[in-house]
């Protein structure tokens, strides 16, 4: 089983546009995204990581102002150098339910100490659900490689 990373953050006023009922800005859950992704790889590698690429982004659904976001991030492939990793952004409600407002795809490359390209364990899925993110992921790495 893959080890979730988890980020969670309440929405404050400098994070919303100015609308009258103020929603989080698509940058800053962005900015989110990448420090709760950039850990998973880090703890995954156990290297220092540079982000390549949001590969994938979707907005389900908005957040606003005190709205407690949870971030979960988990690694779906490895390649040499490389690797992918989904973070899942949820609005959880002070009740404990939480919604999906957000799913974004990741690509890191491991470094060494002089910033080039470092191997990185490869990742063996083993749930169905992991073997299917597997192939989703190579999939989306085989669209990059093409250029669309």
């Amino acid at each position: 089983m893959r080890e979730k990373t988890t980020g969670v953050q309440i929405v404050m006023p400098q994070h919303c546009n100015g609308y009258a009922k103020p929603r989080l800005f698509g940058g800053q859950i962005m900015a989110w995204i990448d420090v709760v992704g950039a850990v998973a790889a880090r703890r995954y590698t156990g290297k220092a990581v540079t982000t390549v690429c949001i590969d994938h982004l979707t907005f389900l659904k908005p957040a606003y102002l005190n709205d407690t976001i949870v971030q979960e991030a988990v690694v779906t492939w490895t390649g040499r150098t490389s690797l992918e990793v989904r973070v899942d952004s949820l609005v959880e409600r002070l009740d404990g339910s939480r919604e999906l407002i957000n799913r974004a795809y990741l690509v890191f490359v491991a470094i060494d100490e002089e910033d080039k390209p470092s191997p990185v364990p490869a990742f063996v899925p083993e749930t169905e659900e992991e073997k299917e993110e597997f192939a989703a992921a190579e999939a989306r790495r085989l669209q990059r490689l093409a250029g669309k």
